[in-house]
């Protein structure tokens, strides 16, 4: 059975019922002390490529469906493969991000990814 997938700013305070946090952003937090952020995991290696980041940033709007296409790409390895399956495994995770929205782009795609029925 998939997890339930919440999204949240990383900034926000942990609450009880996060279950497991991962802060899915490839850069830290600015301004953020690691202690605050009560993470359990940093999956930067789930992250979109520097290269990728920056082909969304230069047109969001446009190229928000190609992104999607490249970052899925992206999330094929074996690594990748791998780490998404660990994170299957919890009940309930919660997918941080220092973005301003975080339901947008590759938090987007990871929950796509990780609701997916495997059976």
């Amino acid at each position: 059975m998939p997890p339930l997938v919440r999204t949240r700013r990383v900034y926000d305070p942990p609450e009880p019922a996060d279950g497991h946090r991962v802060l899915v952003d490839r850069l830290w937090p600015r301004g953020l002390a690691k202690e605050r952020a009560g993470l359990d995991e940093w999956a930067k290696d789930l992250a979109p490529s520097t290269g990728l980041r920056h082909f969304l940033h230069d047109a969001p709007d446009t190229r928000a469906a190609e992104f999607a296409t490249r970052y899925r790409a992206e999330l094929t390895t074996p690594e990748a493969r791998t780490h998404l399956t660990a994170l299957r495994a919890h009940p309930v995770l919660t997918l941080l991000t220092a973005g301003r929205d975080p339901h947008a782009h590759h938090v987007a795609v990871l929950t796509e990814l990780l609701t997916q029925d495997q059976g």
